[in-house]
């Protein structure tokens, strides 16, 4: 099959992906050099998952997402600097340096996390959605979550809450294998995630989520779906990450062969091949495209270096509530 679409779309998907894969990149680099500290979560090998479907809701909708959440941040308009002066830590990070990686939020972009705890981001997107249908405003709500988070008794609540209650959430599944160290078919006796949701009615499907163009017209069309109707939909997005859980992680759990194998699929390169062959794309282009995000990556990590750390006259803000009654 061809990609069917234009040569400008070619080049944002493919930009956009890069981006992103630069940015992790750059990030493990820093961590590993101490700039960063904490826990740091890389999105290395799912980028066609948060591009296609970031691009495929619109700026006023809700955006709920884990800590592994660098990459739709990213697309959604918070910036590389911001980005990344809150994994430093800096006062000028979209979080205020109080986030760090797992948590980045943006209110004016309608990011609402960045959430650490595993299916935290359920109740939240069902709250965000109800408000938005008490205000009689047609938006939806877009709950990311991992595999995992699926054994998680919030997933059902939610999923039981938002059938009733009719609320315009689009549960999407990054399902890239693993819970953590533990293999997908290791902790879930229906390997097919999309059966969970019509027990409550929900209708759920399951997409490729290799292939960028699959998810952003999947998104698309779920997403539209529920603005019209304003009730749930699900998709599982079956995607795989290429690096550890987390920088701290050992990776005893898989073997260094099963990932080089699902590195065939890697979804930058196969796009940049597709678009390369169809004749959307050239390697001028491709060329383009890396010289710019280095830029913007350098200059991101610029703007973390020069950024200040909290004053510690601050360090009660948002935590203590002062002269109540």
């Amino acid at each position: 099959m061809t990609l069917d679409i234009s040569r400008d779309h070619a080049l944002e998907l493919l930009r956009d992906m890069i981006r992103i894969r630069r940015l992790e990149e750059k990030s493990a680099e820093l961590y590993s050099k101490q700039k960063i500290r904490g826990f740091l979560h890389l999105y290395i090998g799912e980028e066609a998952v948060g591009v296609g479907a970031m691009r495929a809701l619109r700026m006023d909708d809700n955006i709920v997402a884990t800590y592994r959440e660098h990459g739709h941040a990213l697309i959604r308009g918070v910036s590389a600097g911001e980005i990344m002066a809150e994994m430093y830590g800096k006062a000028n990070g979209c979080s205020g340096g109080r986030g760090g990686s797992m948590h980045l939020f943006c209110a004016e972009r309608r990011f609402y996390g960045g959430h650490a705890i595993v299916g935290g981001g359920f109740p939240i997107a069902a709250g965000l959605a109800l408000a938005d249908k008490m205000k009689g405003e047609a938006l939806v709500t877009a709950c990311f979550f991992g595999d995992g988070a699926t054994d998680e008794g919030e997933f059902h609540e939610t999923l039981n809450l938002t059938a009733l209650w009719k609320l315009p959430v689009l549960f999407l599944c990054e399902n890239n294998q693993y819970a953590m160290g533990t293999a997908f078919e290791r902790h879930v006796s229906d390997r097919d995630i999309a059966n969970n949701p019509p027990a409550y009615g929900i209708p759920s499907d399951s997409v490729n989520g290799m292939d960028v163009v699959a998810v952003e017209r999947a998104v698309h069309n779920a997403a539209e779906t529920v603005r019209e109707t304003g009730a749930p939909r699900f998709l599982e997005l079956r995607t795989y990450r290429f690096r550890a859980h987390s920088m701290y992680d050992a990776e005893l759990y898989r073997d260094k062969e099963e990932v080089e194998e699902h590195k065939k699929e890697d979804p930058i390169a196969t796009f940049q091949a597709r678009a390369m062959s169809e004749g959307l794309i050239t390697q001028d282009d491709v060329d383009a495209i890396e010289a710019d995000a280095a830029q913007e990556i350098a200059d991101a990590v610029e703007f973390a270096e020069q950024g200040e750390w909290e004053p510690i006259e601050d360090i009660a803000r948002h935590t203590y509530a002062r002269n109540l009654p």
